[in-house]
């Protein structure tokens, strides 16, 4: 997920996919816990989105 396609969404998309990426972190972390994860750098890349996501956020709430 490129920063620029987070940019066009507004604050309801946003928040939208930020609770995904934290659905999906959890999951995956679940998956780790019982050793079924395979491929571990999806947890890093989720990270990464969630961290993109609410920068974007703020950004977007500094601006109003």
């Amino acid at each position: 997920m490129k920063a620029s396609e987070l940019r066009a969404k507004d604050q309801a998309q946003l928040s939208k996919e930020l609770e995904e990426l934290m659905r999906a972190q959890f999951s995956l972390r679940m998956q780790k816990s019982t050793q079924q994860l395979t491929n571990t750098s999806q947890l890093k890349k989720v990270r990464r989105d969630i961290a993109r996501v609410r920068t974007i956020r703020n950004e977007k709430a500094a601006e109003k």
